[in-house]
This record gives structure tokens, sequence and C-alpha cells, in this order.
């Protein structure tokens, strides 16, 4: 179903004029799908938690209120455009654009289907297949924490300050627990390539599963990926960033008009990137079976599909769970994940050099573990006798 060779079949002849136009029309389609898929995606996110809540949720503008989150944004041109007096003007004007920016060229290296021939020329549903992608897309969430950094900071006030600082705090943190997480597919299967990976996982595991990094690393790795990119992405119930109690508005408190929209169109585009993302690593991308006819459009329609259930599952915990405590967040980062995940990615190289000695580190771990849980209970329970 894929091409498995280095790099995009278009440039194979060099690049002419009709490669750079495809090259073009490719990255103007994948804007514009991202785009219309942020508008679908707060509609889709308005009607669901709607229904969880016994809610009608938009309904006015367009067939089922479709076309609201196009009203909303239409709006947002048009309201004035405010610039606090204590601001720095340049940095307050950039911040916007370092966190729309990489979600979109995160999404660049998502392999959406197979390849596709037009004319003498065929080329990969994918706008860019990088040999050191996955380092693009972890160098790529690292530059978006500069824009929730800078924009708090830029603001001249306090309350947005207070809201980057807790941002990059956390977006820092779960940084770690995702990399782990995205070190452990990458160990498995010998390539920085996103579509190498998507390639690596197709055919069947012992005949039965499909041969995803899902269920080849064991699920761990999957899970931790997940909650590490709900928390650095701000979405519920890892907000703290945006906790109306105590910080307002969060970072965002001082922009209005199409600064605002652009904080609010890379809140849902990360969410649709990393959803992707979660797909390309560990789903199998547009992996699926297919049939003779229409042959370049069943892989699409299958990471489509499987996109849509990520977005759903955000959607879930989004109306589901409630906020944590700042102190939550941050265990649940620092004690829980990074070390779950390290151990995790040590027995998966134990087990790539043979099973026993994968078992030996499994019990290790096991061990290190409990005493390390039993060193914790006693220590609180000394902390209980002394306080009494």
């Amino acid at each position: 179903m894929f091409l498995a060779s280095a790099g995009d079949p278009l440039f194979v002849d060099g690049i002419n004029f009709a490669v750079a136009l495809a090259v073009i029309i490719k990255v103007v389609l994948a804007f514009a799908f991202l785009l219309v898929s942020v508008l679908m995606m707060i509609w889709f996110e308005r009607k669901i938690i709607s229904d969880m809540q016994n809610r009608v949720g938009p309904d006015r503008a367009g067939p089922w209120g479709i076309l609201q989150s196009l009203a909303d944004g239409t709006k947002l041109f048009f309201k004035e455009d405010l610039l606090p007096d204590r601001a720095d003007k340049r940095i307050f004007r950039l911040a916007p654009y370092l966190s729309a920016v990489p979600a979109f060229l995160s999404f660049a290296i998502v392999p959406i289907g197979g390849t596709i021939t037009f004319g003498h020329y065929t080329t990969e549903l994918q706008v860019a297949d990088p040999p050191i992608g996955i380092l693009f897309l972890l160098a790529m969430s690292a530059v978006a924490v500069y824009g929730v950094m800078l924009a708090g900071w830029s603001s001249g006030s306090k309350y947005p300050l207070l809201g980057s600082v807790r941002a990059s705090a956390q977006m820092v943190s779960y940084e770690a627990a995702l990399g782990l997480a995205v070190a452990a597919v990458v160990l498995y299967t010998g390539d920085l390539s996103t579509r190498a990976i998507v390639t690596g996982q197709e055919g069947l595991l012992r005949h039965i599963l499909p041969s995803w990094n899902v269920f080849r690393l064991g699920f761990v790795p999957f899970f931790v990926f997940l909650i590490a990119s709900t928390a650095e992405l701000n979405r519920p119930p890892f907000d703290l960033v945006e906790a109306e109690q105590e910080l307002v508005g969060g970072f965002h408190t001082e922009y209005s008009s199409i600064r605002f929209a652009l904080f609010f169109l890379a809140e849902f585009m990360n969410t649709i990137t990393m959803s992707a993302i979660v797909v390309t690593l560990f789903l199998g991308g547009p992996d699926g079976p297919g049939f003779h006819f229409l042959r370049w459009l069943w892989p699409i329609l299958w990471f489509l599909g499987k996109t849509l259930v990520l977005l759903f599952v955000q959607v879930w915990l989004r109306g589901t769970l409630p906020r944590l405590r700042y102190d939550q967040l941050m265990d649940l980062g620092w004690k829980v994940l990074i070390p779950g995940s390290l151990v995790w990615l040590l027995i998966l190289g134990g087990m790539l050099i043979s099973f026993k000695w994968g078992l030996i580190v499994l019990g290790i771990s096991v061990l290190f573990g409990a005493a390390l849980i039993r060193a914790r209970s006693l220590g609180a329970q000394r902390v209980g006798e002394v306080g009494s």
C-alpha cells in the first residue's frame, strides 16, 4: 500500500517547475485542510459536550449549527485589536505566530495516505518526509513553548505572566515524558522518518492483531504519549494555564481580535495535529484493509477515521474529568510518567537484545519500584508519627 523509499518519489528526477508547483499545491491543500478541520473540531467539541450535558449546543448558524465556528471567527476578525500600554509591542505581536506556526509545521510531516500519481509524477500524500521527521516534531513542540511564555511576559501584566510561567513549567515537564514515549517508537522502528514508521507497522502481529506500535510496544508508550500530549496542549483536565479561578484567562488575557483568534486556532490545530501524530506513531497511520478500486482513497479514510476517534477521546476527557490541582499535575508528570516511560524504555531495550534480558530488566524494575514505594510509605508513616 505504501512506497517504502528514501524520500518522496516526486523528487527522483530532480526539481523543475512542475515539481515545485506540486509542492506548493500540497502545502496549500494541507493548510486549507487544517483550517477547515479546526472549524469542524470546534463545532464537534461543542456538540459532543452539549450531548454529554443534555444541552442543545450550537443550532442557529447553518444546518445543525455547523457554521457557528465560522461566525465566531468572523466576529473576532472585526473586533477591536487592543495593545496594552505596558506591553513589549514587538514581542506581543510575534507571540501568537510562535504558537500557531509550529502546529501547522508539525502536521506537515504526517503521512495521511499512500501515494498518488498524476501525469508522469508520483508523490506521497504528505507535505514533507524529512529523514529526521521525529526530531523535527520535537523541535516544533519546543518552539511552541516560546509562544506561550512570550505572550504572558510581553503583556505587561502579572496575571498573564503567572499563566505563562505555569504553562512553560507544565509543557517542559510533560515534553520529557512525551520524548521518552517517542524514543520507544524510534528504538523499535530504527528510523526517524514518519513514513518509515508507518511502513514498519504494516502486516499482522502473530497473524492476529495489526502490527501497530500500540501492540508491539505494550500499550505503555501509547498511553504515556496520549496523556503527555494532552497536558502539553493545555487541554482539560490539564488546563491549569487558563484556570479562571486564579488567572482570569491565562497567558492570553490581554489579547483580543485576530491575535486572540490565533491562540484559539493554535490550540485546536495542535489538538488535531497531535491526534494525527498519535495515529502515525502508534496506530499504523493510514494502514488498513483496502479494496481494488480507488486504492489511493482507502488509506486516507482509515487515517481520518482513527484521528476522529482520538479527537472524540479528547472531547470525552474534557467533558468528563475535573481539573487537576497543580501539585497533582506535576506529580503525575515527574513521579509517574517520566519514571514509568524510562523504565519501560529500558525493558524494551532489553527485549530487543533477548527475551531473557527483557525479563531481567523487568524483574529489577519491579523490585526497585517496590522498594521505593515501601520507603515512601515508611517515610510518610514517620512524618505522621512526628506530627501526632
